[in-house]
C-alpha cells in the first residue's frame, strides 16, 4: 500500500480528488449485524455491513442532546446552554444552586450509558469495533479490502475515545474483545497514554484509507465515509486538545510545536482528499457561507459528515431524517424555534470585522469604528451575522403551506412560504406585563400567529438553515395536515462535525501557540476572505496579530466563536481554554496536587487573552415589542389583535439583494417608528426572583466517573475532586494530569 504519500512526517503528495456527486446509500444500509459468526468477515459485503453498523452507532447526530454517545450539534442542550449562544442554565453553569455530584447522581453521564445494553454503552461500542477489527484481520479478504474496512474501524475507535478523554482525561483503553464476565478489570490509563493511543489509531486509519481517499478512487456512492483527510483532521483536533491549557497547565511549548509540525505536515494530505473551503461564485451577503450547509452531495467543506435522507416512513429502518430545520424555524412555519441569547448577538463582529466597542469580551482586540446600536442590532454587522440570526423584518423563505399543519390555520401562507417574512415583534395585554423587565414569554403575544410562548424567540437562530433563497431545491419533503409528519420533519440536510474551516483554525491555533504568528494570521485571513472580507482592511484583522501572541490567540478564539456559532463547538473551546474562570481556582479543588495549578499564561488564561471570564455573568434574551405610541404597546391575545395594522410594515430585508445597507436603513427607520428593544429573562432567578449568574466550578473542567459506570467498573478510580461512589463518597484519587 502506498502509505508514503501521506504527509505525516514531512513527506507529501500534492494530488486532488474530484468531488462530483453524492450518495447516502451506505447510510441507508446500516442494520443490526450483532451476533454474527466469523465467516461473515470472509465476505466483503458481510464485513462491510459490520462496518456500517459501527457508523450507525458512532456517527454524530443533530437529533439528540449531548450525551455519552453524541457530541453537541449546536442545540440548546447541556453544552449549548453553557456558552454565550443560549440562555437558561445548564447543569454545568448552575454551580451555586445545584452543584454536580456523583452521590446525588445529577452529574451528566458523558462516559458510560446503559450498562445492560451493548448498543447503548460506550464500551459496548468499543467492543463492537474491536470485534470487527479482529474479525476482519482474521478473515480472508484481500489486503486492500482489509485496509479499506479497518481504516474506518480505527477511526471510529479513536472517535469514541476522543469523546471520553476530552471530558474525563485518562480512561480504560480496551483493544481486545471482552465478554462481560466477572473478573475482567480495566483500570484507567493515563491521559497521555490515551492521547497517544488515539493518535496511533488515527495514524493507522489515515494510512489504510489513503489508497481510496487520496487517489480519486473513492466513488461518489461512498460519499459520507471517513477518509484519510477525516482521520488527519481529527488528529489535529486531538493534538490541539493536548496542547491546550486544560491538559497543558505549564504551557509546555513542545506540545504546541509538535501539534503545529504534525498538523502543517498533514494539511497537504487533507487537501489531497478534495477538502477545502466551500466557495460559491454567486456569493451575496454571505450566501456561500449559508449554502455550504445545504450541500447534500460531495462538499469540499465536509471533512466529517453525517448524512440524512428525507424518507417519510417512520417505521422504516432506512429513514434518517434531520430535525435541525424544524428545530430552528418559527412556529407559524411548523417549527419550534430556537432563541439566540442577547450576549452573543451583542458581541458578534461589526461590518469592519472588529468587535463592537460595547462588547468587552475580547479587550486585546480593537473595537470597531462602527457605533453599535443595541436598539437595531442588525445594523453594520459581519456578513455571517445575517446567516446566523433572524430578526423581525427579515425574509426567510421556504417551500410549503404551513396553514395545513395542525393548529396553524391562522398562520400566514406567504405564497406557500416562498415569500415568508419573519414578523415576530410582540405586544402585551397589560401595562404591568409591558413594563415588567422580568416578564415571562407566556405573557407576550407575537404577530403572525406567534402567540403566547410560541412568540418567545425574539431573535431566532438561523444558522444552518435550508433557506429557499439559498437552496432552490429544498432537502425536506413536503407539508401535510399532520404536525408529526409534515413541515420540515423529513429533511436530508447533512450535519458537518468537522468542517475544513476547523482544519484551518485548528492549525492557526497550533501555529500561534508554537510562535508562528504570521502563519497563524494567514489562516485567519483565509477564513475571513470566505466570509466576505478583503485585503483592503487586512480582512478586518488587527495589524499587531503577527507580533502579539496573546492578541493573535484571542483573535483565533473569537473567529472560532463566530465561524462555528451553533455548531456545537463553543463548549469545548471554553473548557480547553479554561474561560469560565481563567483556570485560577484549581487550588480550591479538594485533593488537587500542585501540578494542577495553572502556571502558564501568567496563571490566568482570561487575563492573558483579555477575555472577560464567563463566571459571574448572566445571559439575557431580547424581544422587540410594539412601542407605546401604538395603542400603548397593548393588544389582544388572539390572532389579528396587533396594536397596529400589519399593512403598516415596511418591506422585509431580502438578503438576495446586493444592496443590503439601504434595506437595513429602511428597517431601522421602521423600528424607530414602531418597536423598541426589551431585554427579558434569560438565565434563571432564585425563588426570590433575584438574578443568578454563571458559576462553572473548577472541578467541572475534568469530570468525575458517573455512578452507573462506577457500579459496573469498580476497578475504575474516581477523578480527584469528585466523590467516589465505591468508597463511601470519599474524594477521588485518579489524577488526569499525571503522566
Amino acid at each position: 500500500m502506498k502509505t508514503n504519500i501521506i504527509k505525516l512526517f514531512g513527506f507529501g503528495l500534492a494530488a486532488s480528488l474530484a468531488l462530483t456527486a453524492c450518495s447516502d446509500e451506505f447510510l441507508e444500509d446500516k442494520q443490526n449485524y450483532d451476533y454474527t459468526g466469523p465467516e461473515i468477515y470472509n465476505d466483503y459485503e458481510g464485513a462491510l455491513q459490520r462496518v456500517n453498523d459501527i457508523y450507525e452507532r458512532c456517527l454524530p447526530t443533530v437529533n439528540a442532546d449531548m450525551s455519552y454517545r453524541y457530541t453537541s450539534s449546536g442545540s440548546n442542550d447541556e453544552a449549548g446552554k453553557s456558552t454565550e449562544e443560549y440562555s437558561g442554565f445548564s447543569k454545568f453553569v448552575d454551580g451555586t444552586q445545584n452543584p454536580l455530584t456523583i452521590a446525588t447522581n445529577n452529574a451528566p453521564d458523558l462516559f458510560f450509558g446503559s450498562a445492560n445494553n451493548i448498543r447503548e454503552n460506550t464500551y459496548g461500542h468499543i467492543r463492537n469495533i474491536n470485534e470487527t477489527i479482529a474479525g476482519i484481520e482474521g478473515g480472508t479478504l484481500s489486503d486492500d479490502e482489509k485496509n479499506e474496512l479497518l481504516g474506518q474501524c480505527y477511526f471510529f475507535r479513536a472517535w469514541r475515545y476522543y469523546n471520553l478523554v476530552k471530558f474525563y482525561g485518562g480512561v480504560p483503553i480496551v483493544t481486545e474483545v471482552q465478554d462481560p464476565v466477572e473478573g475482567i478489570e480495566n483500570p484507567r490509563n493515563t491521559t497521555k497514554e490515551c492521547i497517544e493511543f488515539i493518535l496511533d489509531d488515527l495514524d493507522k486509519a489515515a494510512k489504510m484509507l489513503a489508497d481510496k481517499s487520496m487517489t480519486g478512487t473513492l466513488g461518489s456512492m461512498e460519499w459520507g465515509r471517513v477518509t484519510t483527510g477525516t482521520a488527519l483532521a481529527l488528529r489535529g483536533r486531538v493534538l490541539l486538545l493536548w496542547a491546550s491549557p486544560l491538559f497543558n497547565r505549564a504551557n509546555d511549548q513542545t506540545r504546541w510545536t509538535n501539534a503545529y509540525t504534525q498538523m502543517k505536515a498533514e494539511l497537504d494530505s487533507i487537501n489531497a482528499c478534495g477538502y477545502g473551503l466551500y466557495q460559491d461564485a454567486g456569493n451575496v451577503n454571505g450566501s456561500a457561507f449559508a449554502k455550504m450547509f445545504t450541500v447534500r452531495g460531495l462538499n469540499s467543506e465536509a471533512v466529517f459528515v453525517t448524512l440524512y435522507n428525507n424518507g417519510e416512513d417512520q417505521n422504516s429502518d432506512l429513514v434518517r431524517n434531520s430535525n435541525w430545520e424544524r428545530y430552528i424555524r418559527p412556529a407559524n412555519t411548523s417549527g419550534s424555534g430556537k432563541n439566540a441569547s442577547a450576549m452573543l448577538i451583542d458581541m458578534f463582529p461589526m461590518a469592519d470585522g472588529k468587535r463592537p466597542a460595547t462588547a468587552n469580551t475580547y479587550t486585546k482586540l480593537s473595537a470597531s469604528s462602527y457605533t453599535y446600536d443595541s436598539e437595531h442590532p442588525f445594523m453594520n454587522r459581519d456578513p455571517r451575522f445575517y446567516r446566523t440570526f433572524a430578526f423581525p423584518g427579515f425574509r426567510w423563505a421556504y417551500s410549503g403551506n404551513a396553514t395545513l399543519q395542525e393548529n396553524q390555520p391562522n398562520s400566514p401562507s406567504y405564497n406557500n412560504g416562498q415569500d415568508y417574512e419573519l414578523w415576530n415583534y410582540v405586544w402585551y395585554n397589560s401595562e404591568e406585563d409591558r413594563d415588567n423587565p422580568r416578564a415571562e414569554s407566556e405573557v407576550e403575544y407575537g404577530a403572525d400567529n406567534l402567540l403566547g410562548s410560541n412568540g418567545h424567540s425574539g431573535v431566532y437562530v438561523r444558522k444552518r438553515s435550508d433557506d429557499l433563497d439559498v437552496n432552490s431545491s429544498p432537502l425536506y419533503a413536503g407539508f401535510d395536515a399532520t404536525e408529526d409528519n409534515g413541515g420540515f420533519a423529513h429533511s436530508a440536510a447533512p450535519f458537518m462535525e468537522i468542517r475544513y474551516a476547523e482544519v484551518l483554525l485548528n492549525l492557526a491555533e497550533a501555529a500561534c501557540g508554537a510562535g508562528q504568528l504570521s502563519e497563524a494570521v494567514g489562516y485567519l485571513q483565509q477564513i475571513r476572505a470566505r466570509a466576505g472580507y478583503t485585503a483592503d482592511n487586512n480582512y478586518g484583522l488587527d495589524a499587531n496579530l503577527a507580533s502579539d501572541q496573546a492578541a493573535c490567540m484571542s483573535a483565533i478564539l473569537y473567529e472560532r466563536q463566530i465561524e462555528f456559532a451553533y455548531e456545537g463547538k463553543r463548549f469545548d473551546d471554553l473548557r480547553r481554554w479554561l474561560l469560565y474562570d481563567g483556570g485560577a481556582h484549581f487550588n480550591e479543588i479538594e485533593g488537587a496536587p500542585s501540578t494542577w495549578t495553572l502556571t502558564g499564561w501568567g496563571g490566568n488564561t482570561c487575563d492573558w487573552l483579555g477575555f472577560a471570564q464567563l463566571n459571574g455573568q448572566r445571559r439575557e434574551n431580547m424581544v422587540f415589542r410594539v412601542n407605546n405610541n401604538h395603542n400603548d404597546g397593548l393588544g389582544g391575545t388572539t390572532y389579528g389583535t396587533d396594536p397596529f395594522d400589519p399593512s403598516e410594515r415596511c418591506a422585509a430585508v431580502d438578503l438576495r439583494q446586493e444592496d443590503l445597507t439601504s434595506q437595513l436603513e429602511t428597517l431601522k427607520n421602521w423600528y424607530d417608528q414602531y418597536l423598541v428593544r426589551k431585554l427579558k429573562k434569560g438565565d434563571d432567578r432564585n425563588q426570590n426572583q433575584q438574578d443568578l449568574y454563571i458559576n462553572f466550578l473548577p472541578r467541572y473542567y475534568l469530570l468525575g466517573i458517573p455512578r452507573g459506570a462506577q457500579s459496573n467498573m469498580k476497578e475504575v478510580l474516581q477523578t480527584i475532586g469528585w466523590d467516589d461512589y465505591n468508597n463511601g463518597a470519599a474524594n477521588g484519587t485518579f489524577d488526569p494530569l499525571a503522566e
